[in-house]
């Protein structure tokens, strides 16, 4: 990627709603503005993105949020990213998120409820899918909730543990990935609140308690987590907006600051960042402030390296919108804007 001290951005889009695929930015230190310097449309829909060094070189993987479902690969030292190979599918419909763990690709199939695993090939290459997990279970709402939806997977701070949001059955399902067999093999669920619709969840830097983000209710579910056990366990929860917020809100993404005292949630339909902070006890999480997220439908949010800054990744008004931190109350304040139409989902390298 040339010189490592530069800090590079990787946007995701829909290019089904006019998105432009993958675009690579550099991030400037000072001011936190990205700047384009080149675009893959090698993938249709790459809505979620997931960086990994692997044998030595720094990989790029891509969902397709396709029916049919695919990871697409990509090398990072160029300009622009470059694929590597075709795209493998995932035996799954619809892939809203992935993660890379212990040399493997593992999607969330939100289409058919299932979560994918792929072995991760010499030069960085999914090879085809080797395990398949498939949720099972509905919740109570009619429309959303017939059936599971995985919507996030990712390991835990210990990496012996991979968890699967399901929003679909309101639940988070703890899993062991045996690496020979490139399976996952479940070995907890824990139940969250009937119509929740849980869609992401982040842990406490401590690796102590983990706060999921639910899209159905404008909520955050509190948990403890047990790395030695690999037990979720609920103690709370609080609401993301104001009691006096009026209309629909659908709840996206949760970050935490890298101290672990502040943790922010983007709020679909009135199109803002919730900012709360947090106690000693990590449990009680306090709604202190919202802020306009600087577009329309905020699909995702992420801290910069520094931890300095927060970007939001708004789907509907085209842009990614950048945000300095005010270190004390965490309060995020408008920087600056990159037109990026369909953005949803934004990474740093």
């Amino acid at each position: 990627m040339g010189d490592k001290s530069t800090v590079r951005a990787f946007i995701g889009s829909f290019t089904s709603a006019g998105g432009r695929g993958i675009i690579a930015a550099d991030v400037d230190r000072e001011t936190g503005a990205l700047t384009v310097t080149g675009v893959s449309d090698a993938v249709a829909d790459p809505s979620y993105l997931a960086l990994a060094d692997i044998d030595g070189g720094s990989f790029l993987y891509a969902v397709s949020e396709t029916t049919e479902g695919a990871v697409v690969a990509f090398a990072i030292e160029d300009v622009a990213p470059r694929p590597i190979g075709a795209p493998v599918q995932v035996c799954g419909a619809g892939p809203t998120h992935l993660a890379v763990s212990d040399g493997h690709v593992l999607t969330a199939n939100y289409g058919s409820g299932s979560v994918s695993v792929l072995p991760v090939k010499g030069g960085g290459e999914p090879a085809a899918v080797s395990g398949v997990l498939q949720h099972e279970g509905h919740g109570p709402d009619p429309d959303r909730q017939r059936g599971p939806h995985a919507h996030q997977v990712l390991p835990d701070p210990s990496g012996r543990w991979v968890l699967g949001i399901d929003l679909g059955t309101d639940s988070v399902r703890i899993c062991a990935l045996d690496r020979e067999a490139g399976e996952l093999n479940q070995h907890h669920e824990t139940a969250l609140r009937p119509g929740s619709g849980p869609r992401h969840l982040a842990f406490h830097p401590a690796g102590t308690h983990a706060y999921v983000v639910n899209e159905l209710e404008p909520t955050l579910t509190v948990c403890r987590w047990d790395a030695v056990t690999g037990v979720l366990e609920v103690v709370g929860e609080v609401p993301v907006v104001p009691e006096d917020a009026d209309g629909q809100v659908y709840p996206s993404e949760v970050v935490l600051s890298q101290d672990g005292r502040h943790l922010w949630v983007a709020n679909r339909g009135p199109d803002t960042i919730a900012v709360l902070t947090l106690d000693e006890t990590r449990e009680r999480p306090e709604l202190v402030a919202t802020v306009p997220c600087g577009g329309n439908w905020p699909r995702d949010l992420a801290l910069d390296p520094t931890g300095r800054r927060l970007y939001a990744a708004n789907e509907r008004s085209g842009d990614v919108t950048w945000f300095d931190i005010d270190p004390n109350t965490g309060v995020p304040r408008r920087a600056g804007s990159l037109t990026a139409p369909a953005a949803s989902c934004v990474i740093f390298a």
